[in-house]
């Protein structure tokens, strides 16, 4: 140990005599519009030193020798640009550059602050050590994306799947949403799902984020459980002079003929010192909106009793539950920021980052359930099966179900989401002689409240015809179609009132350490080393509660009801939803002594704590000119502690259930970079990532449910999943800002998870259980071509491109099926096989169009006991439609078309013809204003 601190004291008086023969250069680089220039490359050419800058354009030089220097700033898409500084021994020297970035020409093209943006995430992409994708705040607004996810799935790699007509889980190269991270400023972003680990991305605001980076090879300093990527979002920072901004708009849902508002402001400014910035921002957008929907479940077994006892028809797949379904949704969308720096000295700076982010989804559903008697109901007369086995028709049990909250000012009749996800970061950078320490706390949290969730239902039997020939749009039709809007064919059921809270909570410390090294003699290098911790707090409770009141309202008949068939039903002018208990009536009901249902709520409550202790160590080195390494190693600790429930005959509570496990990861990886030219790079990586089971996987909760004779059980001794990668890429930048790359990228994948369906030796319930398979592999291929034509002759040369395509390639092992079969040719869930984004856009001083599609393919979602009960997600393609005009400097005009091609989200079940889901959101309109004010120091 005596060695060891004499060693570190060593080191130390060395730097320190090094420092005092020299200087350091502390800088800060920003655009005319006093925004942050993110990765320009800063060099003193006669001392062979570079670095580039940071996320807020903020770079260090070490050990600089006493004397004035020249600093050159290269920047893609712009001219190379000098300063002078005067470097004082033993002291680090401040500087700020402001980088032009008025009207330049190079080569014949116009470089104009509307694609400044553009110049800077490719800046970022291409001065990263690893394999990253840079999405700008500018060319956020260039797109219509009112939310983050929606932005996100511009780029390539990335699918979204979608809630409600916007994106909201994010999809990285495959992986499914929870096996990819997703941060705020460096921070990890908690989940308000209750039973996965995803980060609803829809709760973001686009216009509150200032850049999206999505890193694709991790390195060792970020966080290991991102098996497809990390995800981080930075917000906004505090500007180099006053600014002022804001955008309010309007529109129309076409689904419901209602209005959209949206609107936002951003403000900010810097102390006359320069010491002090400050930011405030807001957004809101409320959208009044809907959806209609179809869902059907697929079987192909049919069940009868012939006079003696039950048997069994053979028959092809048939429907036998069918759904009409129509959704009224208003959304609000809040988000509020306030980020803060202030900087000491050259040395020591601390910083203060905070956003807070908070939704309303008030919804009414009205569903028409048709589901077949079979089995014991159902006698040999009142069926119908033609000549090669298709059921045409048969009696079903009919509900009708109104979904609402109470009659209040928040709920307002509606059942109310309320979701919340807030997040507070304090942070340091300190230079000590040559040693740059940073440090960050943080603390985050995400909520989803829905409380007095209230189902009133009604229900009746009748003779169905079904259509069978067209599976793709399933049908049920009436034997006497009288009988639809007779309200006293239908009788109580049940009204239900649910209330659910789910809740996560992080806290995050970060501590890094940085020192300058050059092992090879080629120029700049360092070593960096830091610690983590990240302690998580995740609970979910729920109850649900029924009540009679069979005697008060016996008929559908005898409530006030409303019909809610619409002839311009977007899945189809034949699916007539009809009449369902008002939303008014169900809301002032005095609901009091009602009846647990604990078979509803008993599984679903849990409790997960999870601390993850984490150090690494890490150099980034040149091995020429041309040539750099970064290589390290991250280990990972993990402990959980889940606390679930044990459940015998769905109502009766044994007792609670905790498990403990703990396991460490190793997590090497290295990554190589060659600059063929200043244009162009190569690039290598070779990474080890890890993905945790979702919280709900984890608790050992056990819930027999006799009446169905199912069995379905947690499991505490998953093991995390784990990936090896391998990515080769290639990117040309070409000097009008843009961009042609290609790459490779493989991933073996051992312990993934998945549901697990089998039969009880001892009672012969089927029992439904996560479980690890055994492993699997994906291989991949990206494409992107980004670019200005600024070679055709004339107006053409403001025409823009932006396409990129990715195409994929997967396989799963170790799965069983409901007979004890491993499953063969089997895909890994979330893998599309084929993802493409393209737009044309012309852009000149004033006027700015474009046209942008998303296309991504069908994919499985979901493992079934069997290939018959596989769910897939289907195939999307969006396309979109912006344009913007410039009435002055200061002033625009915009207007948004989303979703021209009216796509539906849509599930099918074993082949693509068979509809498990089809729900339609219809287009959107929006128009507005954007200013924006700034005045330099």
């Amino acid at each position: 140990m005596k060695k060891l601190y004499g060693f570190i004291l060593m080191v130390f008086f060395t730097y320190t005599i090094s420092f005092a023969q020299s200087g350091n250069i502390q800088g800060v680089i920003f655009d005319d519009q006093g925004l942050f220039v993110p990765y320009a490359t800063v060099t003193i050419p006669n001392l062979n030193k570079a670095t580039t800058t940071d996320v807020d354009g903020k770079f260090t030089l070490l050990s600089i020798p006493e004397g004035s220097h020249v600093l050159k700033i290269i920047y893609l898409g712009y001219s190379e640009q000098e300063a002078n500084v005067e470097v004082k021994k033993s002291e680090t020297t401040e500087i700020k550059v402001n980088l032009l970035l008025e009207v330049e020409v190079l080569d014949g093209v116009i470089i104009t602050g509307f694609n400044s943006g553009q110049a800077k995430a490719l800046n970022t992409q291409k001065n990263k050590q690893n394999i990253t994708n840079i999405v700008s705040t500018d060319q956020i607004g260039k797109f219509p994306d009112a939310n983050v996810g929606d932005a996100i799935k511009r780029i390539p790699g990335i699918t979204m799947q979608v809630d409600q007509g916007e994106a909201r889980n994010i999809i990285v190269r495959g992986l499914a949403p929870q096996l990819n991270s997703v941060t705020l400023n460096g921070s990890r972003i908690p989940s308000a799902e209750g039973d996965n680990r995803n980060v609803q991305l829809d709760l973001i605001p686009a216009d509150m984020i200032q850049s999206i980076e999505v890193n694709k090879a991790v390195t060792p300093d970020m966080d290991g459980d991102a098996l497809g990527g990390s995800v981080n979002l930075i917000t906004r920072s505090a500007p180099e002079g006053f600014r002022f901004s804001a955008t309010a708009g309007s529109g129309i849902s076409f689904i419901t003929d209602k209005r959209i508002i949206n609107g936002s402001f951003l403000l900010g400014d810097r102390s006359k010192n320069g010491k002090f910035g400050w930011m405030v921002s807001a957004s809101i957008n409320d959208n009044d909106f809907g959806s209609d929907n179809i869902e059907a479940e697929w079987t192909d077994e049919f069940e009868f009793f012939d006079g003696t006892d039950v048997a069994e028809a053979d028959v092809n797949p048939y429907t036998n539950v069918f759904e009409e379904r129509t959704y009224l949704v208003q959304r609000i969308r809040r988000s509020f920021s306030a980020n803060f720096d202030y900087n000491f000295n050259a040395n020591n700076s601390v910083y203060l980052k905070t956003m807070y982010n908070w939704r309303d989804d008030r919804e009414n559903r009205y569903r028409l359930e048709h589901e077949i008697l079979d089995g014991e109901d159902i006698n040999i007369g009142d069926f119908t099966i033609d000549a090669n086995g298709n059921p045409t028709s048969f009696p079903v049990a009919v509900s009708r179900q109104t979904k609402g909250g109470i009659d209040n000012d928040r709920n307002k009749n509606r059942r109310l989401e309320d979701q919340r996800l807030q997040n507070y970061t304090l942070g340091g950078n300190h230079l000590i002689h040559r040693l740059k320490i940073n440090w960050m706390a943080s603390y985050a949290k995400a909520s989803e409240e829905r409380l007095n969730e209230r189902y009133a239902e009604f229900e009746s039997e009748y003779i169905i015809n079904n259509r069978i020939s067209n599976s793709e749009f399933p049908l049920f039709s009436l034997v006497n179609p009288l009988d639809a809007n007779d309200l006293s064919n239908f009788e109580f059921a049940e009204i239900t009132e649910e209330n659910q809270y789910t809740e996560e909570e992080d806290v995050n410390l970060f501590l890094n350490f940085e020192l300058p090294a050059d092992f090879f003699n080629e120029g700049d290098g360092f070593v960096k080393f830091g610690l983590r911790g990240r302690f998580k707090n995740k609970f979910r409770d729920n109850d649900f509660f029924e009540f009679d009141l069979e005697d008060d309202y016996p008929l559908l008949s005898g409530v006030p009801n409303r019909n809610f068939s619409d002839p311009d039903y977007l899945a189809g002018g034949e699916y007539q939803i009809g009449f369902f208990a008002s939303p008014e009536w169900l809301g002032q009901l005095n609901l009091a002594d009602g009846e647990p249902v604990f078979d509803e709520f008993l599984r679903a409550n849990f409790n997960v704590e999870e601390n993850v202790y984490a150090g690494y160590l890490m150099a980034n080195q040149k091995l020429s000119d041309k040539f750099s390494v970064l290589a390290g190693l991250r280990i990972e600790n993990t402990e959980v502690t889940a606390t679930g429930n044990q459940i015998a005959d769905e109502e009766n509570l044994e007792g609670t259930v905790i498990e403990e496990s703990s396991y460490t990861n190793f997590l090497p990886s290295l990554h190589f970079k060659y600059d063929l030219n200043n244009r162009t790079v190569l690039r290598f990586a070779w990474t080890n990532t890890l993905a945790r089971p979702n919280y709900q996987d984890l608790v050992p909760s056990v819930d027999v449910v006799s009446a169905d004779e199912e069995i379905f059980l947690g499991n505490p001794e998953l093991a995390p999943t784990t990936s090896m990668g391998f990515d080769l890429m290639g990117e040309y930048y070409f000097k009008s800002v843009g961009i042609l790359s290609g790459g490779l990228f493989y991933k073996d994948i051992q312990d993934f998870i998945y549901t697990s369906q089998f039969e009880d030796g001892t009672t012969g319930f089927d029992v439904f259980q996560p479980q690890n398979g055994d492993g699997a592999t994906i291989l991949g291929a990206e494409f992107a071509f980004q670019r200005q034509l600024d070679f055709l002759p004339g107006f053409a040369k403001n025409f823009s491109i932006y396409l990129n395509y990715t195409y994929l390639t997967s396989s799963a092992d170790g799965v069983i099926n409901e007979d004890g079969d491993e499953r063969a040719d089997l895909d890994l869930p979330g893998t599309s096989p084929n993802m493409f984004n393209s737009s044309i856009a012309y852009n000149d001083k004033k006027l700015n169009i474009r046209l942008s599609a998303n296309y991504s393919d069908a994919y499985i979602d979901e493992i079934g006991g069997s290939t018959f009960e596989d769910r897939y997600y289907d195939e999307q393609f969006f396309l979109d439609f912006n344009v913007s005009y410039t009435l002055t400097p200061k002033l625009r005009v915009y207007a948004d078309l989303n979703n021209i091609t009216d796509q539906p989200l849509r599930f099918y079940q074993g082949i693509k013809t068979r509809t498990q889901q089809a729900e339609y959101y219809g287009r959107r309109l929006t128009l507005g204003l954007k200013y924006d004010l700034f005045k330099k120091k």
